[in-house]
């Protein structure tokens, strides 16, 4: 019997054609298709390894697609376009079951509308919960629209209630459907008529079985900016933590980038004080707010950390459990990423690329991409000397090269972070093979009991003049 090791996460996950509308946004007339990369995290190649495509939230026979045997560390990918049984204008989700346990993130590809600048990153699931919260939702708020997919993870029909409540904790809009075992349905709050207008919140989706048990929900989300013509995705979470960590923490540096966090109160009664402390060297810039329940507040870092300066953070609540969003924006960035409650010695990233220099200046996003590690170390502080690995491995499982990172004289403290790419493991070249395949992986390995958490940065310079720098974040896995 086939084991279902996890859920893919969906928002605009697989689809090949959708946000075909709206004449004044440019976003909303572009078409998708999405590349799932994925690696085996397993000690063994793959016998069982399919994808279960389903394209409404009533779906109960879904298309079933079967992919190559994968070994051990190996990391590819597959382009839904090029999958002949999955329909042009499919706008739905998938499941990939294996008999090893696989690590998948999504790449939301523009295939015709080249005034998208970027592709959004974001990550599967291995599980749901009754429970899905999502940090931050906008309506025209900061020319910005949110589209929110819940995807059915039980083995039975779910019906699905979401709350969306404004920055003040009132409650402004409620949608409920009922989703089929491994289905989705997606609210685009930019294409609701009487959703508010200027809507700046969060959302909490719950699930009940018929009988009136849990259900088991996961969800993902797609934030279109309509006039920087960027795309950001991010996953929402089942519970929060009372101390989460956030591994970027931008000052107009870069040229200018910068970074946000939304932070929202995982409790629906209780208020409380939350308290981001920014960190960059070696010196800490710490601000609280008061934040009701359901509720959002923002920090953003130029209004505490000093200008031109680039760093971390560490996000304490006092009351209740929190999530948080890291956004990053100006001079090309486009990204979202999840605050995380923890972390491990092993961390991996499916989507791993490095463009030569001849390919990232100047020619085109599907052959110029490179990606940037900031890595954290949220455990205790780790000495001077000690080793930290990064793998760069191929679409085979072997090791391309190896980033060994040593920590300088002062030791790595928690909360702190560095920075990898494949450069650093001596490669000029990495994910695009010579005969036409694209396909790599990151690996980062601590020593036994540290606890680090990763988020990769996947960047490019766009193809039409003037050439402009683009970029989005995914999390480690």
């Amino acid at each position: 019997m086939k084991k279902r090791l996890f859920v893919m996460l969906m928002i605009v996950t697989i689809m090949l054609s959708v946000f075909i509308g709206s004449a004044s946004a440019q976003a909303y007339n572009a078409h998708f298709t999405t590349s799932i990369t994925y690696v085996n995290v397993g000690s063994a190649t793959t016998t069982t390894l399919d994808l279960l495509f389903y394209g409404s939230p009533s779906e109960t026979a879904p298309i079933v697609y079967s992919l190559p045997a994968l070994a051990p560390n190996a990391a590819t990918s597959i382009f839904v376009g090029t999958i002949t049984d999955v329909p042009a204008g499919f706008q739905g989700d998938a499941i990939m079951q294996s008999d090893q346990p696989m690590l998948v993130t999504l790449v939301q590809i523009v295939t015709d509308n080249t005034a998208i600048r970027n592709r959004a990153l974001s990550n599967g699931f291995s599980a749901g919960a009754a429970q899905s919260l999502v940090a931050t939702v906008l309506k025209g708020t900061f020319d910005s629209n949110t589209i929110v997919a819940i995807q059915n993870a039980d083995s039975e029909l779910n019906a699905v209630n979401v709350k969306f409540y404004d920055t003040s904790a009132v409650k402004q809009y409620e949608v409920n459907q009922d989703i089929e075992a491994g289905a989705s349905f997606y609210i685009d709050v930019g294409q609701l008529a009487d959703f508010p207008a200027g809507f700046n919140g969060s959302a909490v989706a719950t699930a009940l079985r018929g009988a009136g048990g849990d259900g088991a929900i996961v969800s993902s989300v797609m934030e279109l900016n309509i006039a920087a013509k960027g795309l950001k995705a991010f996953e929402g979470v089942a519970k929060g933590d009372m101390l989460l960590y956030m591994p970027s923490a931008l000052c107009n540096v870069f040229g200018g980038q910068n970074t946000s966090y939304a932070v929202q109160n995982a409790s629906l009664t209780t208020s409380t004080d939350v308290t981001v402390t920014f960190s960059t060297g070696g010196v800490t810039y710490p601000v609280t707010k008061t934040i009701g329940p359901g509720a959002k507040a923002s920090f953003v870092a130029c209004d505490t950390m000093p200008n031109g300066t680039s760093g971390s953070a560490v996000v304490t609540s006092t009351a209740e459990d929190i999530i948080a969003i890291g956004k990053g924006f100006g001079a090309g960035l486009s990204t979202a990423f999840n605050g995380v409650s923890g972390g491990s010695e092993k961390n991996v990233m499916p989507y791993a690329r490095y463009a030569t220099d001849a390919n990232y200046f100047g020619l085109n996003v599907a052959k110029g991409q490179r990606t940037s590690l900031a890595i954290q170390n949220v455990g205790a502080d780790l000495p001077e000397g000690t080793l930290i690995t990064i793998d760069y491995t191929k679409p085979d499982g072997s090791v391309a090269g190896t980033h060994t990172y040593t920590v300088p004289a002062g030791g790595l403290a928690s909360g702190a972070k560095f920075n990898s790419n494949p450069s650093l493991a001596g490669l000029t070249e990495f994910g695009y093979w010579p005969d036409g395949s694209f396909g790599g992986a990151a690996i980062v390995t601590g020593p036994s009991g540290s606890e680090l958490t990763t988020i990769a940065r996947v960047s490019s310079l766009t193809s039409y003049p003037p050439a402009v720098f683009v970029a989005e974040d995914y999390n480690g896995q």
